[in-house]
């Protein structure tokens, strides 16, 4: 059951959302265009604290519970997908350095009272090459959600070692995570996309950069050690990234539900020969939809308040419980790009047309299932790489 810290903190952060939610609902159009958050709704995410949700309290975040960052991320994604992803990639963005980047790093990124927005790619695309203390690391990185409104960017990277002196029996390479504020990457505009084009997922480019030891992070895929903050970051990578994507899947098939739901109540086809609300296909489409998505919801949120119970204890999540939970996510996306696809068939020729809700949540839910694919393919092949069992790139 949740504390009664735990239930300040869920409203206090809903009511938060509730506050922007016309913000946000109102820049769609204009995040869509210019392929990137507009700027009102990133002020709007800003000064609602939101991307503090789950920042360490040490720093001024709310270290939220698990369940409460997944209703937050499912209410911003049903009003506005691209919101909802920038939320999610950033809070995470910033509680990952707020937790394991060293004081004096700390220092630099959180100057004041303020949080910075942060970009980042978790896999390690780059090359770092040890250089007094630091390393001069180069390398290109993909999908950096928010880049164009972010201050930092961090990013993972192999340290390089010297094949004459390495040994032989030593598999395991070296990964680290390097921070450098963003006028010092290189933003290649690439972001031309089907779907979720709001977010401004483009790539960027680190070019000979020095990053200095204070600037860069550990981050253990099995065994999280953090520098600050309580039992949120005592999850492994792998499960600590799932949650989010459970949520957003919710929020836009709940989202696509309601859509139709609202048309086929209020609106009559010229052509069809009867109402929507009256065909038994229709009726049975919206009961298995509603249905499944409920049951799947109250899985995710159950498998999840228990992980987080677990964690309170210190008890360790199992290598079988993290896939438990990467499954979850194929799941639920699963479920919700079925119920987007047949909302979309039901959505008359209009749905065709751009701009219009059925086909923008048809192209925003795809576009996250392809990426979350792709991400379940790279955690696998980046495990494999961390653990000696593969000599493949970590990217795949």
């Amino acid at each position: 059951m949740y504390s009664l810290q735990c239930a300040d903190k869920r409203r206090t952060l809903l009511d938060a959302v509730e506050e922007i939610r016309e913000v946000l609902a109102s820049c769609v159009d204009a995040s869509e265009t210019g392929a990137t958050l507009a700027d009102p709704a990133v002020q709007a995410l800003r000064d609602s604290g939101l991307y503090k949700m789950r920042l360490p309290a040490e720093l001024g975040g709310a270290e939220a519970d698990l369940v409460t960052q997944m209703e937050v991320l499912e209410s911003l994604s049903y009003i506005d997908p691209a919101s909802g992803w920038c939320a999610m990639v950033g809070s995470a963005n910033v509680a990952a350095l707020g937790a394991f980047l060293p004081d004096a790093g700390i220092e630099r990124v959180f100057p004041g009272d303020f949080v910075p927005f942060v970009a980042s790619s978790f896999y390690p695309a780059g090359t770092a090459v040890s250089e007094n203390g630091g390393y001069r690391v180069n390398g290109r990185w993909r999908f950096a959600s928010g880049v164009r409104h972010a201050e930092w960017v961090w990013a993972g990277a192999v340290v390089a070692q010297d094949r004459d002196d390495a040994d032989p029996g030593e598999a395991i390479p070296q990964v680290i995570y390097v921070v450098l504020p963003v006028p010092e990457i290189q933003i290649h505009n690439n972001w031309h996309v089907l779907g979720l084009r709001g977010t401004g997922s483009c790539d960027f480019s680190i070019v000979d950069r020095y990053v200095a030891p204070e600037m860069t992070m550990q981050w253990n895929p099995q065994a999280p050690a953090s520098l600050r903050g309580g039992p949120l970051f005592r999850l492994p990578p792998l499960a600590l990234g799932s949650h989010e994507h459970v949520a957003f899947a919710a929020g836009l098939a709940r989202r696509v539900l309601d859509e139709l739901a609202k048309m086929a109540t209020t609106r009559q086809g010229q052509y069809r020969p009867s109402a929507l609300t009256e065909r038994h296909v229709f009726q049975r489409l919206m009961g298995e939809s509603d249905l499944k998505l409920r049951s799947a919801r109250s899985l995710a949120f159950d498998l999840y308040e228990r992980t987080w119970q677990q964690i309170c204890r210190n008890e360790s999540i199992s290598p079988a419980a993290q896939s438990e939970l990467r499954g979850l996510v194929t799941y639920i996306t699963g479920i919700a790009v079925d119920i987007v696809t047949s909302a979309f068939r039901y959505g008359g020729a209009g749905a065709l047309f751009q701009p219009n809700i059925f086909e923008r949540l048809l192209r925003d839910m795809n576009a996250a299932a392809q990426h979350i694919m792709a991400s379940d393919s790279a955690y696998e092949n980046h495990g494999k790489f961390l653990l000696g069992l593969a000599d493949a790139d970590p990217m795949g």
